[in-house]
Order: C-alpha cells, then sequence, then structure tokens
C-alpha cells in the first residue's frame, strides 16, 4: 500500500477487508486509511485496531496516533528525563520528599551492586542474603515484587506470605502457590514494595487485583495542572494486576468530571472486545457506579503533576486507599489503547499543551524524532 508498510501486513489486511465488507466498501476504506496516513500519520496498525472505518467524526479529530503522539512528547517528555519514570527505583527516590504518594520500598535488588559500604541502612542489594537481610531487618511479612524497568504488569507479582529460611525465603502468591527467593533473584534489577490496600469500594470491582485509575495529566508553562482523561483497569478473579497483558482485561472509562464509570469492555484482544455493564467474574457493576471522593482525588492527582515537572503529559497509575491516591508507577510514553473505550481522544488537549510549551521557546537535545514528514507535521500542528 505504501512503502512504509510491510508489503505482508497490507496484503493480509486488504484479504481481511475482501472477507469482510464488499468490494467497493474496501476500496473506500483503503482510501480513508491512506488519506488519514498522509494527514495524520495513522498506521495501518492503529487504523485496523481501533475500527477506524467503523468510528464517527469526533473519535477520528480527536484521536492520538502513535507518530503524533511522538512528535509532541519529543518537547513534553524529553529523552534526558526518561529514566525519571522509566526505572522505578528512580522513581521512588525522586518522588521521596515531593509530597507524591507511593507504596513504601522496602528492597531494590541490583545483582550489578556488589559493594555497599554500610549494609546495616542500605535498601540496596546484590544476593540472597543481602536481599533477606534486609527485608527481614525491615520485618517484612508481604510484598510486592516488580521488575524495576517493568511496564504492562509484566512480571509483578504479589506474596502474601513470607516464611524466611536460614539461608532463603519461602514466598507464597495469592494463590497459594510457593517459590523460594533464590528462584525469584535472577539477572534483572527488582523492587520489593509494600502491598497497597484500596478501598472496599475498588477492591468490589475485583479484590485479588489492585484495580488502578488511569489520569492523563498535562503541565502547562504557568504551573497549572490538567487532568484531560481518565478510566480504570480492573484484574480478573484470580488475577494480581489489573492490564490486559498481565492477565487483566476489563477497562472503563471514568467521566472526568463525576467519576462515574462508564462505556465498560472486556477485552479478550482486538477484535474481541465487548462491551459490559458487569464484572464478567463476580458480576458487580460497573457502569454507573461513581467513584467516591472523585474531587479530593483529582485534586491530589493534580497536586501530583505538578511536583513532577520532567513529564509534562503524564499517565498516572493510581490506586485509591483509604488515605488517598498512591502512586503505582507514572507513565511519559503512555499507550493509546484508552481511547477506545473512552471512545474519545486526547489528540486536543496534548496538541494544546504542547503549543504552550513551544511558544516559550524552550528546547531540548537528543530527541526521538517521529516518523512525521516535515509537511504532516506542518499540516498536524499547524505552527
Amino acid at each position: 500500500m505504501m512503502r512504509s508498510l510491510s508489503r505482508i501486513q497490507s496484503f493480509n489486511y486488504v484479504l481481511s477487508l475482501l472477507k469482510k465488507y464488499p468490494f467497493l466498501k474496501c476500496l473506500r476504506i483503503i482510501f480513508d486509511f491512506l488519506s488519514l496516513h498522509k494527514s495524520k500519520g495513522l498506521t495501518l496498525t492503529e487504523y485496523n485496531n481501533f475500527e477506524f472505518e467503523k468510528r464517527g467524526k469526533q473519535f477520528r479529530e480527536t484521536f492520538l496516533g502513535i507518530e503524533e503522539r511522538r512528535f509532541y512528547l519529543d518537547l513534553l517528555n524529553p529523552i534526558l528525563y526518561h529514566n525519571c519514570s522509566r526505572n522505578k527505583f528512580i522513581m521512588h527516590k525522586m518522588f521521596e520528599g515531593t509530597g507524591i504518594k507511593t507504596s513504601d520500598l522496602y528492597c531494590y535488588y541490583q545483582p550489578e551492586c556488589k559493594n555497599n559500604e554500610d549494609e546495616n541502612n542500605t535498601i540496596i542489594s546484590y544476593s540472597v542474603e543481602s536481599t533477606l537481610m534486609i527485608l527481614k531487618r525491615q520485618k517484612v511479612k508481604a510484598c510486592v515484587v516488580k521488575l524495576a524497568d517493568g511496564s504492562h504488569g509484566d512480571g509483578i507479582e504479589v506474596y502474601d506470605e513470607i516464611n524466611y529460611l536460614e539461608h532463603d525465603a519461602e514466598m507464597i502468591k495469592y494463590n497459594r502457590e510457593k517459590v523460594f527467593l533464590s528462584e525469584i533473584l535472577l539477572d534483572n534489577p527488582l523492587l520489593f514494595e509494600s502491598v497497597v490496600k484500596q478501598t472496599d469500594q475498588f477492591a468490589n470491582f475485583n479484590k485479588s487485583s489492585v484495580n488502578t485509575v488511569r489520569f492523563m495529566t498535562t503541565l502547562w508553562p504557568n504551573g497549572t495542572a490538567k487532568i484531560i482523561a481518565t478510566f480504570i483497569k480492573i484484574g480478573r478473579a484470580g488475577k494480581c494486576v489489573d492490564n490486559a497483558g498481565g492477565g487483566g482485561n476489563v477497562d472503563a472509562c471514568i467521566d472526568k468530571d463525576t467519576g462515574e464509570l462508564k462505556y465498560a469492555i472486556q477485552y479478550d484482544g482486538w477484535h474481541k472486545i465487548k462491551e459490559i455493564n458487569n464484572h464478567p467474574d463476580n458480576g458487580n457493576q460497573l457502569n454507573g457506579v461513581i467513584i467516591d471522593n472523585w474531587e479530593m482525588i483529582k485534586e491530589e492527582v493534580k497536586k501530583f503533576q505538578q511536583a513532577f515537572p520532567y513529564c509534562k503529559a503524564a499517565g498516572w497509575d493510581i490506586a485509591i486507599t483509604d488515605k488517598g491516591p498512591v502512586v503505582i508507577e507514572v507513565n511519559d510514553a503512555w499507550d493509546t489503547t484508552g481511547q477506545y473505550f473512552c471512545q474519545k481522544g486526547w489528540r486536543n488537549e496534548i496538541r494544546e499543551c504542547y503549543l504552550s510549551w513551544k511558544k516559550t521557546g524552550k528546547t531540548y537535545p537528543n530527541r526521538i524524532s517521529s516518523r512525521l514528514s516535515p509537511k504532516q507535521v506542518e499540516r498536524i500542528v499547524k505552527i
């Protein structure tokens, strides 16, 4: 279909269209995609996954694709600050003293760190023995273990019970499966964090996972923080994470003004998405539920964004606890899928924030260039 696309990918997509639609409609869809690719840099995968042939004017105009997003984020979330959010240990240390609430960090396992000057005070370990020492010193009885640079729920495990042995520890998961600490500590850096206790309302959505709210926020040159979109990710029964990649696959838009859940879906893969009103495992209501203390939560999250200026367009995964919102992680290069079940994109808000910072003359070195052509940039941004 064009040089930048895989011929096999394009051919397979055309074949799939011919199986679903009459020939003339297939041609209209192909030309529609080519137009959107030329004008907005939309990829074939995006057009296919989000089923643009079925989308109305509002979704098409507000959708923010990955290439256009990359262009804006080169300025809003510059590469020299990427480790602020992508390395979870650095994130923890940066958030200390800022008012941004996180879970407690018990231990950072970094196998390349072989020499600790004061092993009685450090939280950085490099072996089974040093990790045991740190966990025992803090009397840790339960914890969450995650990859220091992981995403999408990859590698996250919740251990509800820890039985300490002389030279190891028995780690017991939510489902009572047992594993030894020595089997967990391999080559990848890991974080050992406290288990977050969500409110009863959020536990009611699914009790085995911490069900987080994704807050999309922007920071403006005058210091104002805005919430531009919100949605909830809910796990499935027996799963400890709340996203599709790690086993959870229930999502719903949250009306950012009222806190009401709507447009809930069950995700079993692209083109295998179905609308639901209740959780598929426990039957509890989703659509129509209003999040308790929503205004207070929003104001707290705005303060989080103001205290984190390195990332001016952030995707926060927030757990809601009885003590308020707690940051599970912050994303500088958030995905675009939330636009599917929010039924509206956030292009306009991100673009306006970009233009406001562009006017200040602020620039950063070492950009990650988007694959948009100069003509596409000129057409999209209209500067």
